[in-house]
């Protein structure tokens, strides 16, 4: 069954799933097929046994010892075939702790199934809850003696991707108007509410959105400027991912092209370049030759250092000051030369790439593989461009001459002035859309005679509902507010149209409701308190419901698959390519039942089940909601929704509510989950077995405060993967 059933599932985060490549559902992968023993399992368990008391349980008495051996023995070895082969793809017969101590990304994904209580299946007897948590911490044992000394990653060499080029063309030049239009910032603020030095979110804010129409694309730009391709999100990534942001011939060719573009653009001049003055302005008075390179070089120098991300050494600096005068020779005017001093930096493989510069490395004497903190102006670079999604400014870049970015204290100040900047705004335009994936929202289509509200004049509601859960993010964000309330806030954003489109799930009267929204270019959304649980927060919202549905009905597998990845960063694996969608409209002898039981016959195959038993009680947890987020109780057959069900075979539900206190129970599991997308989206990579260990620590730090949003990235920031890059021989500076 595919996860929506009828197209796979958009790609996913999994930061945590360590071996990405095609393979049998999970769960074929730790058991046999059909219901036979789990004896690669029990195996494995027995090797980890073995070395969980070497490391872990050496004081450990021959009592405690012998009651996690029988506790194994009663709930795996009797149901499981001993005669030593397993049958899935792992193969663990001839496993003992010495060969486990070499696997860490195995050892990885054992603590994942039995962290996330996968293992064993629900059709088999359940571990203790003890002996789970003594297996869990053993194995977290081997992990990090094996993985030390701590090898991370390495994010290769990568171009930046449009957006991060439009923001640092942006700042570089102090441009009063954009490069060029960026159809992938999905909300667009209006009236400039958007202040971060309030630490307050206004009452009411005024947005836009490209679903409004063209008007929302008409904004100050370069005229005659064309944007490169949009960068499409890395798969099970962000557009932001090393691996995928490669530059051919072809596209360094554009670049060439656009850096010339922008230079040469009308609207290029004194009114919206901020540094026209003290970079492209000729001088007063006309020089002679060895005063005007001073002069040159007097300009070009701090240009550089800005567009190059750091200190300029000199014979640089002398071929873009021999470039200008060259320029000047063959008759272009002071100004002229000077753009294409300005163009040939934009170009440069300085501007345009991102990588390790190794300049820490030294004392690792050349050695591939080994870890070495950062130098302090890439470590500018990456804290720029993970929360402002630029080039560092001049007051990091200061910093980072002086050395004092490795001092912890001023890491903070300067964490805390970047909270406090309108360029705070990027973050929120590229990191929780992506996380959250709610472009998929623009390509969806409710029928249109089934659900005909759903589209406003020749506009569709999606504008509206899509800016519900974004704005959420920007009010924690700005209100160091604890995550927890992403899933069960008091309170939301809301238009009248969207308050309207809810019902009886609103939050205001319905004279409220009819009130006029504003401008059509402009909505304007008011902050509500939560008066009813069933909605609100970034699960039970309109766009992740009609998102995650088909254009008749709802998606419940859609929908688990989407919390497990984006809420739980525990995205299920790929469907068989040979499982047939369910169709969008029951067959005749299926017209009479609920959804839940026409999925249950579509699903019998042994190599689904695994997964299924995963995401299914996740999506028919948000059953009540229909295809573009309305509340019902019945379907329209009149069958009752049964949305019961258990998070993590420890919590029941039998609604919406206690699905939420489930996640709420768990919010540790959450906090931990949004920190792996947090930082691998700040990396910019995915993570490894090393990365993991950090992981713990930071939510471990996290916890003390609350789980609040902006002490969550400081402690991100401070870890030690944030800080350190792994060498390799074949990085250059």
């Amino acid at each position: 069954m595919g996860y929506n059933g009828t197209s796979r599932l958009a790609p996913a985060h999994p930061t945590r799933r360590l071996m990405r490549k095609p393979k049998p559902c999970r769960r074929a992968r730790w058991c046999s097929s059909g219901d036979e023993a789990l004896s690669d399992f029990t195996l494995l368990l027995s090797a980890v046994l073995g070395m969980f008391f070497t490391t872990t349980l050496s004081c450990a008495d021959d009592a405690w010892q012998r009651t996690l051996a029988s506790a194994l023995e009663h709930h795996c070895v009797h149901c499981h075939g001993q005669d030593g082969h397993a049958e899935s793809d792992v193969n663990l017969v001839s496993m003992d702790a010495e060969t486990l101590s070499t696997q860490v990304e195995l050892v990885q994904q054992l603590i994942d199934v039995l962290d996330q209580h996968e293992m064993p299946p629900a059709d088999e007897p359940d571990l203790n809850s003890d002996v789970r948590r003594s297996l869990v911490e053993g194995l977290k044992t081997i992990r990090d003696q094996s993985a030390a000394p701590r090898s991370y990653v390495k994010t290769p060499i990568r171009r930046m991707n449009r957006f991060q080029y439009n923001n640092a063309v942006q700042d570089l030049f102090e441009l009063r108007c954009i490069v060029f239009t960026l159809p992938e910032r999905m909300m667009r603020a209006h009236r400039g509410y958007f202040d971060p030095s309030t630490g307050k979110m206004p009452d009411v804010v005024y947005v836009g959105s490209r679903p409004l129409g063209k008007s929302q694309m008409i904004e100050p730009r370069l005229e005659g400027v064309a944007a490169f391709p949009q960068d499409l999100r890395a798969e099970h990534g962000f557009d932001n991912r090393g691996d995928h942001l490669s530059l051919s011939p072809l596209l360094m060719q554009s670049f060439l092209n656009l850096g010339d573009s922008i230079t040469d653009s009308r609207d290029f001049n004194s009114i919206n370049v901020g540094i026209w003055n003290s970079f492209f302005r000729s001088p007063k008075v006309r020089l002679e030759r060895e005063p005007l390179r001073a002069e040159i070089q007097a300009r070009v120098n701090p240009f550089l250092r800005r567009a190059f991300r750091g200190r300029v050494d000199t014979p640089t600096s002398d071929r873009y000051v021999g470039f200008a005068l060259s320029q000047m020779d063959q008759g272009a005017d002071f100004t002229e030369a000077m753009k294409r001093v300005a163009a040939a930096a934009l170009a440069s493989p300085r501007f345009l790439y991102l990588y390790d510069t190794n300049h820490g490395a030294n004392e690792l004497n050349n050695q591939d593989g080994r870890t070495y903190r950062i130098d302090d102006h890439e470590f500018a670079s990456r804290l720029s461009f993970f929360l402002w999604g630029s080039s560092p400014d001049i007051a990091l870049l200061d910093l980072a001459d002086a050395g004092r970015l490795s001092q912890p204290d001023v890491v903070d100040e300067q964490v805390d002035r970047m909270f406090r900047d309108n360029n705070l705004k990027r973050f929120c335009d590229s990191f929780p859309s992506q996380w959250l994936q709610l472009e998929r929202i623009i390509s969806s289509v409710p029928d249109r005679e089934k659900f005909d509200d759903f589209y406003f004049a020749k506009y569709r509601k999606s504008m509206h509902m899509m800016m519900e859960p974004l704005l959420l993010f920007e009010t924690i964000l700005i209100e160091n507010r604890p995550i927890i309330e992403l899933i069960d806030p008091s309170f939301t954003y809301r238009s009248g149209l969207l308050e309207s489109f809810y019902g009886d799930l609103a939050t205001v009267s319905e004279s409220d409701r009819t009130k006029p929204s504003g401008e059509v270019g402009i909505a304007t959304f008011t902050r509500r308190p939560i008066t009813d649980r069933r909605t609100g927060g970034v699960i039970t919202n309109a766009a992740v419901m009609t998102m995650t549905s088909g254009p008749h009905r709802t998606q419940p597998i859609t929908r688990g698959a989407w919390i497990a990845t984006a809420i739980f960063n525990d995205p299920p694996d790929p469907p068989p390519a040979d499982v047939p969608p369910l169709a969008e409209k029951p067959a005749a002898d299926e017209a009479d039942m609920t959804l839940r039981e026409r999925l249950a016959i579509h699903r019998q195959r042994a190599d689904c089940r695994g997964c299924h038993e995963q995401i299914d009680p996740l999506g028919f947890a948000l059953e009540n909601f229909d295809p573009v987020g309305r509340w019902r109780d019945l379907y329209d057959n009149d069958r009752e929704i049964d949305v019961s069900g258990q998070l993590f075979r420890k919590h029941d539900f039998v609604d919406v509510i206690q699905f939420k206190d489930a996640i709420v129970a768990e919010q540790r599991r959450f906090a931990r989950a949004f920190t792996e997308h947090l930082l691998s989206f700040a990396l910019a990579r995915s993570l490894g077995p090393a990365d993991q260990i950090a992981i713990e620590k930071i939510v471990r730090d996290a916890e003390q405060d609350d789980y609040r949003i902006q002490d969550l990235i400081k402690h991100i920031i401070h870890s030690e993967p944030f800080q350190t890059a792994t060498y390799s021989s074949g990085t250059s500076t």
